[in-house]
């Protein structure tokens, strides 16, 4: 292949593999050859570009077809090819999949705006592996002997094996007729561990940059996980997700066997339908706290985490304004998988300090600080530790955020868009949204 001329030796069941040595982007196809003694296999019409694959839940799996400006997409797309892995179970790990490369973009309103955009500013040819299935937890999609460093994940599972019916109803879907009714589907894709099995270790070690992440809706369920009912909200709940998400990334990269395999992570958008407390409640049990555990992704190296937090829907789980989170994730691609000298984040916050009655929020990527309509930044809340939250008055100082409030005297920590939808306005040169935190260690 492209001049490349490699060989190996099957083992005793028929395995065998050659690793090609690196080559340059190339969208003219081209043959790869594949022979022995007896037999030769050709395949025709191969690119050589980027390669990544998107997984998740129902928003990763959200079709093309229901955002009206990425459907507009689809007509002036190029080289972008895709492979959406048939969406099943397996008690135990398997090496194949179903499921075909065509040469048309992924059904998926991120993965394909992403390929999109990465296309686009890469000039790349991108092909999309699409694994994904709606209101799966991250447990769905973790390798077994994960069970040995993810304590709640141990507990699932010994609860799965005991659970003889359970396992007795999967094997009786799977053998019986398709489609399976909503009940059946819905079952399955809320297990722990079988969606992996069947649909993420049959791509190992298929060449990526890595994988997009669009996950976290069904460990929102609570704050400290595994509840007792309703049964698929046994999972890590959202103060454990951060760690929980680390080891599945690290655990990823050791099945690849590859340390610069990437994560791209998509923030959890707004969202607060029936929220105690409203929308913008700084400290409502809302998804802000799923959002900081997502936020524990960068302290891993080879990492980002896509910010939405201007974007969502307070009503709809599945909000449409999916297009501003592909050419996000597409930014951080170019910038970490391809070196552009590009800016991918929105201002994070560095440090504060406290100066008398006030408190001077240092944001890095802050260059050009400014608010998208032109006023005063919002939700920012500031306290003292009486724990009690208040609306700070809020003023743009060069690349800073200068905050007080009339009612504390002594402020002593931030809160920035740290609610369920908060209403935000603070953006970089790039117009790209603040990330949401918090100086505080108050408990939930």
């Amino acid at each position: 292949f492209d001049g490349q001329v490699k060989s190996a030796v099957a083992d005793s069941n028929g395995q065998w593999s050659v690793e090609l040595d690196a080559m340059t982007t190339n969208a003219e196809p081209q043959v790869l050859k594949v022979s022995d003694l007896k037999f030769k296999i050709i395949l025709r019409n191969i690119l050589v570009g980027e390669v990544w694959i998107c997984s998740g839940q129902s928003n990763m799996q959200y079709g093309v077809g229901s955002v009206p400006e990425i459907q507009a997409l689809v007509s002036v797309a190029k080289n972008i090819r895709s492979f959406e892995v048939k969406r099943t179970v397996a008690f135990e790990e398997v090496k194949e999949c179903e499921g075909e490369w065509l040469e048309q973009h992924p059904n998926s309103a991120v993965a394909f705006s992403f390929a999109y955009f990465l296309q686009e500013v890469g000039d790349v040819p991108v092909g999309i592996i699409l694994a994904a299935w709606g209101s799966s937890s991250i447990e769905a999609w973790m390798p077994r002997d994960m069970t040995e460093t993810v304590p709640h994940f141990k507990t699932m599972m010994d609860e799965f094996d005991a659970g003889t019916e359970t396992r007795e109803r999967i094997d009786f879907i799977l053998e019986g007729k398709k489609p399976w009714s909503r009940k059946d589907d819905v079952l399955l894709r809320r297990q722990p561990n079988i969606l992996y099995n069947a649909m993420i270790h049959p791509l190992v070690p298929y060449a990526c940059r890595g994988l997009v992440w669009y996950q976290g809706e069904r460990n929102t369920l609570s704050m400290h996980g595994m509840l007792k009912q309703p049964w698929f909200s046994r999972n890590s709940g959202m103060l454990k997700y951060g760690d929980t998400l680390k080891a599945w990334m690290q655990r990823y990269r050791q099945e690849w066997g590859r340390d610069d395999f990437h994560f791209l992570a998509v923030m959890l958008p707004g969202y607060a339908k029936g929220l105690k407390g409203g929308p913008e409640s700084p400290d409502a049990k809302s998804w802000a706290w799923m959002r900081e555990s997502q936020l524990k992704a960068l302290e891993l190296k080879n990492t980002s985490v896509t910010n939405t937090i201007d974007l969502g829907d307070v009503n709809d789980i599945h909000p449409k304004d999916k297009l501003p989170i592909g050419q996000r994730l597409a930014l951080s691609a170019a910038r970490d998988t391809l070196g552009q000298d590009i800016e991918a984040d929105g201002p994070m916050m560095q440090r504060v300090e406290v100066q008398g009655t006030q408190l001077v929020v240092y944001f890095d990527y802050a260059a050009g600080l400014k608010t998208i309509d032109s006023v005063a930044p919002t939700a920012f809340w500031i306290a003292d530790d009486s724990e009690t939250w208040v609306k700070a008055e809020a003023k743009l100082q060069g690349n800073t955020v200068v905050l007080s409030a009339s009612e504390l005297t002594k402020p002593l920590y931030v809160r920035y868009a740290f609610a369920g939808k908060p209403n935000v306005n603070l953006v970089n040169a790039a117009n790209l949204p603040a990330y949401p935190f918090r100086t505080d260690k108050f408990e939930p």
